[in-house]
């Protein structure tokens, strides 16, 4: 018998494995997404309400709300992404802390679980450093 016999199965379960995940994985994003959109379409409209002008903190809100307004704006619901009545830099710098907070999180568990998968794969499960 020869070795490629042997590790067919094991490849096929490992694509089923991946396949599952994945599937999973899309099925939470999509129902975070919904979550998230309500959450974001909620409190645009209690900022909006509000007549003083942005400040850091909201400014910080909206910076991190602002990545995940995408699944709003692709259904059309028009969502604020940032507030044109502000107090200038201070709004600025709380936009902009915001959207790299965001980022941050994001690309830290994406290439966490990146960084996960490829030693899974590679049979390693020590952490290399």
């Amino acid at each position: 018998m020869n070795d490629t016999q042997a590790n067919a199965p094991a490849a096929s379960a490992m694509w089923k494995k991946i396949a599952r995940r994945l599937l999973a994985t899309l099925l939470t994003t999509l129902l975070l997404a919904a979550i998230i959109g309500w959450l974001i379409h909620q409190a645009a409209a209690a900022m909006d309400r509000s007549q003083s002008p942005a400040g850091f903190g909201r400014g910080l809100i909206q910076g991190t709300l602002m990545p995940m307004a995408m699944p709003n704006l692709l259904v059309g619901h028009d969502v604020t992404i940032y507030a044109q009545n502000n107090t200038g830099v201070g709004y600025k710098l709380g936009y902009t802390l915001g959207v790299n907070i965001c980022g941050a999180i994001f690309f830290g568990i994406f290439f966490w679980r990146l960084n996960r998968l490829r030693r899974r794969l590679n049979g390693n499960s020590k952490k290399t450093e």
